[in-house]
């Protein structure tokens, strides 16, 4: 069992920066493949970025490339979420996630343990 805590999120003006960091306790995060998602009011929760176990791949959603970094540090058990160039579009809840395995995971349903979210509020 792994237990996640998200940290980070505020409210920042269109074209800010956040770091969101995820830190892990239970179990080392070594274990897993890290996802980060985001849920907005009344939409489904959606996959924003993802990393594999070592750290050496990594996915992104369209909407956020070359905007955010997903980046982890083994050593100190925790992901972190690098949030550039912030739009209001990017107001969500945001959660961390891990899944069991090495490679980088997009589906949702693919993991097994999650935080309980930050709120990320972009204003205009």
């Amino acid at each position: 069992q792994v237990q996640l805590v998200e940290s980070g999120g505020g409210l920042v003006q269109a074209g800010g920066s956040l770091r969101l960091s995820c830190t892990a306790s239970g179990r080392t995060l070594n274990d897993y493949g890290m996802g980060w998602f985001r849920q907005a009011p009344g939409e489904d929760r959606v996959i924003v970025a993802a990393i594999n176990r070592p750290g050496t791949g990594t996915y992104y959603t369209d909407s956020v490339k070359g905007r955010f970094t997903i980046s982890r540090d083994n050593a100190k058990n925790t992901v972190y979420l690098q949030m550039n160039s912030l739009k209001p579009e990017d107001t969500a809840v945001y959660y961390c996630a891990a899944a069991y395995g090495t490679w980088v995971v997009r589906s949702l349903d693919s993991y097994h343990y999650w935080g309980q979210g930050t709120q990320v509020t972009v204003s205009s």
